[in-house]
């Protein structure tokens, strides 16, 4: 078994299906651990239930537009037109209402998954359940964003006002007012990305997996199974192949005639490995649709929805204003952070793609998580795994093929 693509998706696919005896060959040319399965924020949002192709959303995204001081930028419009038209149809509140009960049932599952994959990496201490904390710094906005969330379907996570103390600890850290807040349950974090990475790789090779460090081009099928050529003209052979590509998967789909509607949705980062942010859940500050987390490595300061090109250069301008950002708050951090931009795989309807295709029974594929591939990384290695391992897929995993988007 080839699994393409070593982010947190691939990493726990090909994990599952060594523990159900598999033998798999994992590739991905990423050593440095750039993807943006490891420059996330680190939270695993159980809350987020409802999908971001929605009614909600299409109305709020002219005020949230990079230009007028909000996350969502458009580097290259007419590149990804196509794109939109299909985003405009999954906003219908029928296939809005669709996608919100196949993803709330998924996301139903992903912190027991989680809880499960930190047993197995033999390092439960790598989940942290402490929720997660929100914020605003007007009546107004925190009004408004209580509000909000009292009308959003939020899974099973609860919220409730953040208490007194907890509240006068935010305030006393930083500069800017922090007029109110909420702290939600049921949601969790991971203690930190590059620990993670490193468990996963050297679980999956503990357990005799093997891996390597290919571009994998293009794909083609033949009698004996799966050819794989890599950027070098090299080519591996395997019985079978899944896709866990992230972004990239939209053009190895491409190379079998298969339609796969991703974008590069990307997110920005920067990171102190200095500072004296106490130990607390990440806390959105919801009015700079920004969220910061404390990580054994360092404090990260994350936002942005950037659609561009996948290989398109960084836009300074991002950073530049996280770092605004900070200031502003009055973060307590010292020195020169590291700075960090990668690429969300998104499909039109913020749903993952999840399933084997019916054109090349040989081809599986996991991708197009968006801003929940860490959340749902977890479950959806148990559900790839087992829909590969037994006779019928697990019914769960209807709602995520690639048919839905026809061809």
């Amino acid at each position: 078994m080839l699994v393409i693509g070593a982010g947190v998706i691939g990493h726990a696919c090909a994990l599952a299906l060594q523990q159900r005896g598999w033998r798999t060959l994992l590739t991905d040319p990423d050593r440095e651990g750039a993807a943006a399965s490891w420059g996330n924020a680190g939270h695993i949002a159980t809350e987020q239930a409802q999908p971001l192709a929605s009614p909600a959303t299409l109305r709020s995204a002219p005020r949230r537009l990079y230009a007028f001081g909000g996350p969502l930028a458009l580097r290259d419009p007419l590149s990804i037109a196509p794109w939109v038209w299909r985003y405009l149809r999954a906003c219908s509140p029928a296939a809005y209402e669709r996608g919100r009960l196949a993803l709330r049932g998924l996301l139903a599952q992903a912190l027991p998954a989680w809880q499960r994959l930190a047993q197995t990496l033999e390092q439960p201490d790598l989940l942290r359940e402490t929720g997660h904390w929100v914020c605003w710094e007007s009546a107004r906005s925190a009004q408004q964003g209580r509000a909000s969330w009292e009308h959003s379907d939020i899974g099973d996570t609860r919220f409730d006002a953040l208490i007194a103390r907890d509240l006068d600890a935010l305030r006393t850290s930083l500069r800017a007012p922090i007029e109110a807040g909420i702290a939600f349950s049921g949601t969790a974090q991971i203690a930190d990305p590059r620990r993670l990475a490193a468990a996963l790789h050297d679980r999956y090779q503990a357990m005799g997996g093997e891996r390597r460090y290919d571009r994998i081009e293009a794909l083609s099928f033949d009698d004996d199974g799966v050819l794989a050529r890599t950027g070098d003209g090299a080519e591996l052979r395997a019985e079978r192949v899944l896709v866990c590509a992230g972004a990239r998967s939209r053009a190895l789909m491409a190379s079998v005639g298969i339609d796969a509607p991703l974008v590069a949705e990307r997110g920005y980062h920067l990171q102190w490995a200095d500072h004296d942010w106490p130990d607390r859940p990440p806390v959105v500050f919801e009015d700079r649709s920004m969220i910061v987390t404390r990580f054994d490595g360092g404090l990260r300061a994350a936002g942005f929805v950037e659609y561009a090109c996948v290989d398109s250069p960084p836009d300074p301008g991002k950073w530049r204003r996280l770092r605004r950002h900070v200031a502003e708050l009055g973060l307590p951090v010292r020195g020169e952070p590291s700075e960090w931009f990668g690429a969300r795989p998104t499909l039109p309807d913020y749903l993952p793609a999840m399933g084997r295709s019916a054109r090349h029974p040989r081809l599986h594929y996991a991708f197009g998580h968006q801003h929940l591939g860490l959340t749902l990384a977890a479950i959806s290695g148990e559900l790839v795994a087992r829909a590969m391992s037994e006779a019928e897929a697990p019914p769960e995993l209807a709602a995520f093929d690639l048919a839905r988007f026809g061809g």
